[in-house]
């Protein structure tokens, strides 16, 4: 008998359950599907993408692209994209002006991702979001691509509506306050359009999927790490031959599997087999705490496709400890933390994370929501400006969680309400759109 949900409105009621059992294919990493798109786009080519990530966030990044001229058709099953690209001038046509605003929706990996490409290709454009995504900050973007010679404009308080305006640009070596991938990808993407070479200096490594796959397009980019990964990280770009469309195989994102794996371990009598789960070094860190939490998590299968790493994860039901969360690692799993925050409520002991401000400028303030919903599990938790510190244990009464219009958090707490004695409500919970719209269907056919 599987979980035992009703619907009202967009509330969803969950159940406790007795194990989680199975074996599951999660989607596309949704990262790895942003930036393979947009690259398909710009190539020379045809660009064939398979895996390619579900949900509201990728459907923008595409929509976006057709509407700047790129033609995109779909293949008979889910997950299959061929992205006709158009080339750079002179021996390409290249992007043309949409005939309106860009629509990103709820992305903030589309606003700032595309921010650059329009820099770089010299296409005049605006870009604009939904309520939630106009809250968020862009100034982060536009500094860069203003000092390499872009137009930008936003509004009195930073966020959008975007304009970019046309104009060349000039390669520079860009040195981020933060390790943020979006803006690395947003300053990397302007670079291929730039006169000379373009680098970007972080203090840690954010994830490199865009550098990853600027090599598999042909790109001429090089990346130094110091400090064994955990130091300054340097990726430099120089602007050589067009790029080349490609065969790309998106492997399961390891941002959406991290609910099934912990959901796995917080129910008795749970075994549980994730499929070709994205295995990237920047993104296994939450597997790492995990593990120090005494998870039983085994990586068999491993193998790389595409410059990307992928493996099955075997999963066991197991007795958690706290454990805490800070410095570098934060940026590595900056979309886990949910997911962990619910491990931690029922782990034995404290666990902590700080060196996370930047979890309050994402799709929701997730220190906020997490926070509010812990409370709801009437844990002693207590809240700081860049993170939280809780007081975990193994039983919890069920609750009513609010989604705070974020997918991460309505996810999480879907997990946290199948681990509860009684029966839960989710408020908000077609949040889950934004990325997993197949998210309760699976939970339901896995779940006994």
């Amino acid at each position: 008998m599987g979980e035992e949900v009703a619907e009202t409105g967009t509330a969803r009621v969950v159940r406790r359950a007795k194990g989680i059992k199975g074996a599951v294919e999660v989607p596309g990493d949704k990262s790895i599907s942003h930036r393979a798109a947009i690259l398909g786009a710009l190539a020379e080519g045809t660009t064939r993408i398979e895996g390619l990530a579900p949900g509201r966030d990728v459907g923008k990044t595409l929509s976006c692209l057709h509407a700047m001229g790129a033609e995109i058709t779909y293949g008979p099953t889910a997950g299959r994209v061929s992205i006709e690209g158009v080339g750079s001038p002179p021996t390409g046509a290249g992007l043309r002006p949409p005939g309106g605003p860009l629509d990103c929706g709820n992305s903030g990996t589309t606003a700032r991702m595309l921010a650059g490409v329009l820099a770089g290709q010299g296409v005049g454009a605006t870009l604009e979001g939904d309520e939630s995504l106009s809250t968020r900050p862009m100034e982060r973007v536009a500094i860069p691509l203003r000092k390499m010679g872009a137009e930008v404009t936003l509004s009195e308080e930073g966020t959008l509506p975007m304009g970019i305006g046309r104009g060349g640009l000039t390669g520079i070596t860009y040195h981020s306050p933060v390790a943020s991938a979006q803006v690395k990808s947003a300053v990397l993407f302007a670079g291929l359009g730039a006169s000379g070479a373009t680098e970007h200096v972080e203090p840690i490594r954010s994830r490199d999927h865009t550098e990853r796959l600027l090599k598999l397009f042909d790109a001429d980019i090089e990346t130094h790490a110091s400090g064994g990964g955990r130091g300054e990280y340097r990726a430099r770009l120089t602007p050589a031959g067009p790029l080349k469309g490609q065969e790309v195989a998106v492997p399961g994102d390891i941002s959406s599997a991290i609910f099934l794996v912990v959901a796995a371990l917080l129910i008795p009598r749970s075994e549980l087999i994730l499929k070709g789960v994205g295995l990237n070094p920047g993104r296994r860190e939450a597997l790492r705490v995990l593990d120090r939490m005494g998870a039983q998590i085994e990586i068999k299968n491993r193998k790389t496709l595409g410059g990307e790493s992928r493996g099955d994860l075997h999963v066991r039901h197991s007795k958690l400890t706290g454990t805490g969360i800070s410095g570098a690692s934060v940026a590595w799993m900056i979309d886990e933390i949910p997911a962990l925050a619910v491990a931690a409520a029922f782990a034995d002991g404290e666990s902590y994370v700080k060196d996370a401000e930047e979890l309050r400028h994402k799709e929701s303030d997730r220190v906020k929501a997490i926070v509010h919903n812990l409370k709801r599990l009437d844990i002693d938790v207590g809240e700081f400006p860049d993170g939280f510190v809780l007081r975990g244990r193994q039983d919890h009464d069920a609750a009513e969680f609010e989604s705070f219009g974020d997918h991460r958090i309505a996810m999480a707490f879907h997990v946290a309400a199948l681990a509860c004695h009684g029966e839960s409500i989710i408020k908000g919970y077609d949040a889950v759109q934004v990325s997993w719209p197949g998210f309760p269907d699976v939970l339901e056919a896995i779940t006994v």
